[in-house]
């Protein structure tokens, strides 16, 4: 790859999982940087550069994406992440185990990366360390998906813990993702006004808190944000929505849309993506036609 330069730079783990859903059992690529980088592709967002370790087992997920012209720089990794993702008829509820584990990313593996913002994709609590965030954070804009963070893995298990040092890292995040498990643990808080509100107290400037068929809620500048949660076609996996929307979110961000025309865009791709198994590969035509708004 030439250039290490992007608008929007995601940075994670491309996993292997196991989803299994009371329909079906499958494999699968996986991970933030997987979604993230397949939904990236097909809402036309070109300034773009994704950053992954996995190890040589996986390769086949990157020679995917960079046929689908995205711009991928891979670390080495002597195993990849390995999911096994277990849902309930419910959607929301989800169980992980972890069967293996890739290699954290470091400031010497970034430090050719320049990017306008910097997602951080953490699957598991040592992806990222403070350090590498703060690193990050003096280079551009940093968003992080805070589920990464509140993983701690026993044996094989996944325990949803706080995070320690979350009071020195959100100080330098400027766009945070929780869902409404995440924001409970991060905050003690189980109202999501509340909750954003001391978020964005620690630190954040953009809270954005996904609370699943009650649609998302984003805090900026003293002010909440409700964007809608827009029915499925059909409820067939959920895994990745997160990640979708996140893409959808900064890259209209990224474009000075505005946070409510940005959340919607995201919502819209987050219901498509629940529509159906694997990344996010519907078009800017079939968000509008959600959404009712050009794209």
């Amino acid at each position: 790859m030439n250039s290490c330069k992007a608008g929007i730079c995601c940075i994670g783990h491309i996993t292997l999982d196991k989803i299994i859903t009371p329909r079906h059992t499958a494999y699968m690529p996986g991970g933030t940087a997987f979604y993230f980088g397949h939904a990236m592709s097909h809402i036309g967002s070109e300034d773009f550069l994704l950053v992954t370790a996995l190890a040589t087992s996986e390769r086949q997920a990157v020679d995917d994406l960079r046929n689908e012209g995205i711009k991928v720089k891979v670390l080495p990794s002597l195993n990849s992440v390995y999911f096994e993702n277990t849902y309930g008829e419910n959607s929301n509820n989800r169980t992980q185990r972890v069967l293996a584990k890739a290699d954290p990313f470091t400031i010497d593996g970034l430090k050719d990366v320049e990017a306008s913002i910097f997602h951080l994709g953490t699957l598991l609590a040592d992806d990222f360390s403070l350090d590498v965030l703060k690193y990050l954070s003096t280079k551009g804009r940093v968003s992080i998906d805070a589920q990464g963070y509140l993983r701690e893995v026993r044996g094989e298990n996944v325990f949803a813990v706080d995070w320690d040092e979350k009071e020195e890292a959100l100080a330098h995040v400027d766009i945070l993702k929780a869902n409404e498990k995440e924001m409970e643990v991060l905050t003690g808080l189980t109202a999501p006004r509340d909750a954003a509100i001391r978020l964005a107290e620690m630190g954040v400037k953009e809270v954005v808190l996904t609370l699943g068929d009650q649609g998302s809620l984003i805090y900026a500048d003293g002010i909440f944000h409700e964007i809608p949660a827009y029915p499925p076609v059909d409820v067939v996996d959920a895994t990745g929505c997160g990640d979708t929307y996140m893409a959808g979110y900064l890259h209209k961000r990224s474009k000075g849309c505005g946070i409510y025309e940005s959340g919607c865009f995201a919502a819209a791709m987050c219901t498509i993506k629940l529509s159906a198994s694997g990344p996010f590969r519907a078009t800017l035509a079939d968000i509008a036609a959600i959404t009712g708004q050009p794209q």
